[in-house]
């Protein structure tokens, strides 16, 4: 049975530092992290799935949660001790309940709420794209609020403007593929294998500019909306047209310059639509080194500040779900029981403020 957290729980969410185990299987990523309120990330873990899934070319979900039941509790015993702490020093958990696949957030759900309910502490189901969006809060120069946040991932592309953690509006978003997508379909036409975006990074580097140039998809129009399954399209075509002649590196280069544009210039926009001065990148795509150094040029020229969390915490992660959680929990937005529920599909204007 569900209820509200406790009153003890609420004071001590205001009355000393809290530690929090964050767990993240939304996906094909199994990430764990002890986060305190007072001296910060403790200890962090992640297993990836990429080489199971690549003869696959793609995630398949039920070899992704049979993966997560397997290695999610050995990391979260992992993580606990490398924090120098014993289980029942948790104050409370956090685990990904959406949006994400539901075979795999069932296996993180299951878990956090099971342990929560064996230790008396409160539980707190985190949405995966605040979450992304509230990572940057993990480094040294955290930024402040308020600010217009770009979430690029394989899942998920669009802009937000943030007042505050769960006072989201959504300013534009992907009308078709994400990007994370289209450089995942991009890399399988070049033969790259996935996941698509380093691969494709990487291919880039050894590539420059040639005669070849592909659109930047919905540049030529007012607004903030985002559409990429076109350029898949387009290199298709430049692939069929060059027979061979055209080296797959240029082709990379030029696809890679047409993405980084794309979303540099609509961030642009949407930092003068806001009227914001801080711009905050999250999501996977967010470690591509070429769109990393076009929005910061951007944002210099427009007078803008740009966040991001470190590489290692663009992709899923646990870290930031432990971080997310906190600040649910410490509003006092967690709850007891031995209940829990996950969601495939959550829009992220439900969540309300913390």
């Amino acid at each position: 049975m569900r209820a509200a957290l406790p009153r003890e729980h609420r004071q001590q969410a205001e009355g000393r530092d809290m530690r929090v185990l964050g767990i993240e299987t939304s996906c094909d990523e199994t990430g764990v992290a002890v986060y305190d309120s007072g001296a910060g990330l403790l200890a962090h873990r992640l297993h990836s799935q990429v080489a199971m899934h690549a003869d696959y070319g793609g995630v398949v979900p039920e070899l992704a949660s049979r993966d997560h039941v397997r290695r999610a509790v050995p990391l979260v015993r992992e993580v606990v001790g490398e924090a120098g702490l014993a289980i029942g020093d948790l104050d409370g958990v956090a685990y990904t309940a959406g949006p994400g696949l539901m075979g795999a957030l069932l296996v993180g759900a299951g878990l956090g709420r099971s342990l929560a309910f064996s230790l008396g502490v409160p539980a707190v189901g985190v949405h995966h794209m605040e979450a992304h969006l509230l990572a940057p809060r993990l480094e040294a120069d955290a930024p402040a609020f308020p600010f217009v946040a770009l979430l690029v991932s394989g899942g998920h592309t669009m802009l937000v403007d943030v007042e505050g953690v769960g006072r989201y509006r959504l300013l534009g978003e992907s009308v078709d593929d994400a990007v994370g997508e289209a450089f995942d379909k991009t890399a399988k036409l070049l033969g790259l294998g996935y996941p698509g975006g380093p691969r494709i990074e990487a291919l880039a580097a050894e590539g420059g500019p040639s005669e070849l140039r592909f659109p930047r998809p919905m540049l030529d129009r007012p607004g903030l909306e985002f559409s990429f399954s076109g350029l898949k399209t387009s290199v298709l075509t430049a692939l069929e047209k060059a027979g061979g002649e055209l080296a797959a590196a240029d082709i990379a280069w030029a696809f890679q310059e047409a993405v980084a544009d794309t979303l540099v210039e609509k961030s642009r926009r949407a930092l003068a639509a806001a009227g914001r001065e801080r711009l905050v990148v999250a999501g996977g795509v967010g470690a591509n080194r070429r769109l990393r150094s076009g929005l910061q040029a951007m944002a210099g020229e427009a007078g803008a500040t740009v966040h991001f969390p470190r590489p290692a915490f663009c992709t899923d992660n646990g870290a930031m779900v432990a971080y997310a959680g906190w600040v649910r929990l410490a509003a006092g937005q967690g709850v007891q029981g031995d209940g829990f529920q996950a969601r495939a599909r959550w829009p992220l204007a439900e969540l309300g403020p913390a």
